[in-house]
């Protein structure tokens, strides 16, 4: 079996799982999240809706999040996985020194969690679209970081909606020529509630006394595993299409 062949396969079991009902971990989870969601000031859930917003805009449209490293065009598949594992072992450590540090200072410093976080997943994901070979200075490439951001944490029904964008993108991408029709149509309700909903449960633990740090490291290094398997099957799909259209 070739490489290519090992990784659909990896990629189907991977959407398989993707789409499995619930177990009670996952049942439990979301009615404890609901639970402590209660218990924290409005204040602090309007200030992480407000940073998701700030934060996901400046990646769509400002260069801040462009990385210095080289788009890799004709690396194989392969030694493109190789390099993206390595690139998220990085970023997984940073964001479990970082959960650590700001969940021993409580919920006030657990509030500066919110943007850390979301800046540092934004940096993997550009990053690891140069690793794929996909320029992030097209703003199509921006959308696509953000539909796999967005697939990560959705809920069932906008996942499927996802996926399906996602295994189109060679078709789609031509649509996301323009920034101001992406952001005309952007619903950035339901995205910051998928969002939220998904890292509750994990990140308000973070914020209880006695427990924070530990919690705080535990809550980012399951949030940046959930995302590199994503991402990662998100630019194999891509790649795996255009490798075949580029050999056709």
């Amino acid at each position: 079996m070739n490489y290519e062949h090992k990784v659909q396969r990896e990629v189907a079991n991977w959407e398989q799982k993707m789409f499995k009902p619930p177990g009670w971990l996952e049942k439990t989870s979301k009615t404890i999240g609901n639970r402590i969601n209660h218990l924290i000031p409005p204040k602090v859930h309007i200030i992480i809706t407000t940073t998701i917003r700030s934060i996901v805009r400046t990646a769509l449209f400002g260069a801040e999040y462009t990385p210095s490293r080289l788009v890799q065009r004709n690396l194989e598949l392969e030694f493109a996985d190789q390099e993206a594992k390595e690139l998220f072992a990085l970023y997984q450590k940073i964001a479990v020194a970082e959960g650590a540090g700001t969940g021993a200072g409580g919920i006030m410093f657990s509030v500066v969690d919110f943007p850390a976080l979301i800046a540092i997943k934004m940096k993997f994901l550009f990053e690891l679209a140069h690793v794929y070979g996909y320029d992030t200075k097209h703003f199509a490439e921006r959308v696509f970081i953000l539909k796999v951001f967005q697939m990560t944490f959705a809920g069932p029904e906008n996942r499927v909606r996802l996926l399906n964008s996602i295994k189109h993108w060679h078709v789609e991408k031509e649509q996301w020529l323009s920034e101001a029709e992406y952001s005309k149509n952007m619903d950035w309700e339901t995205f910051q509630i998928e969002y939220r909903d998904a890292i509750d449960f994990r990140k308000m633990l973070q914020m209880v006394p006695g427990i924070g740090a530990v919690a705080g490291a535990w809550a980012n290094y399951t949030i940046l595993e959930e995302l590199r398997e994503f991402a990662m099957n998100a630019y194999r799909l891509r790649r795996l299409h255009d490798d075949f259209e580029v050999l056709g």
